[in-house]
């Protein structure tokens, strides 16, 4: 198993050797495809998963059929339809992997039973999540507060790596453009 999610474990809580090797059983390694999906809209979402390498992405599709990006997970992140997890009923959302990637997933049973034997693990979550919450906060904020090109000219910016990284269709769709007005953008700042 890769040491990142104990890296990223004992980044936020302080837990022993013992603890942080018997809480790592409770996770199970995927290894993805690009475009291979992890999580259907309509099914259950069984699974939390922790990014080991690659990226995801959460999705759904709208009334018009069209696939519209609400959440992209890279390296050290997680991702789930958090609805679905935590009531275990069908997901709004899909989940797919943009790249080849190697993710770790806990189940819904694990994940309770490991949170009833380390409850150090409680604070953990919390505080991914409220992490994961403030900056889906400041997203909303950034869409009412900026024009489309410079909600892109600054995601560009906080985000460069992922800019070059991400396909432009699924960037656009991010950030909930078509990809012909996120083409017009670039080419505007390239001149």
């Amino acid at each position: 198993m890769s040491d990142s999610l104990p890296k990223h474990i004992r980044k936020f809580i302080t837990i022993d050797d013992d603890e942080l090797t018997n809480a790592l059983t409770f996770f199970r390694p995927i290894s993805l495809r690009k475009k291979e999906n992890l999580l259907v809209e309509g099914e259950i979402c069984k699974s939390n998963y922790f990014v080991v390498s690659g990226c995801l992405r959460m999705f759904f599709v709208n009334e018009k059929g069209v696939e519209q990006t609400v959440q992209f997970a890279l390296e050290n992140w997680w991702l789930a339809d958090y609805t679905s997890f935590s009531a275990q009923k069908p997901a709004a959302f899909s989940i797919q992997a943009v790249e080849k990637s190697e993710v770790l997933a806990i189940d819904f049973a694990a994940n309770e039973t490991l949170l009833a034997q380390h409850p150090c693990l409680e604070r953990y979550f919390r505080l991914v999540h409220q992490r994961a919450h403030a900056a889906a906060q400041y997203r909303m904020k950034y869409h009412y507060d900026h024009s489309r090109e410079e909600l892109y000219h600054e995601f560009a910016r906080l985000f460069p790596e992922f800019v070059q990284r991400i396909p432009q269709y699924l960037l656009a769709s991010y950030l909930g453009f078509t990809p012909e007005y996120l083409s017009e953008i670039r080419s505007r700042k390239l001149s």
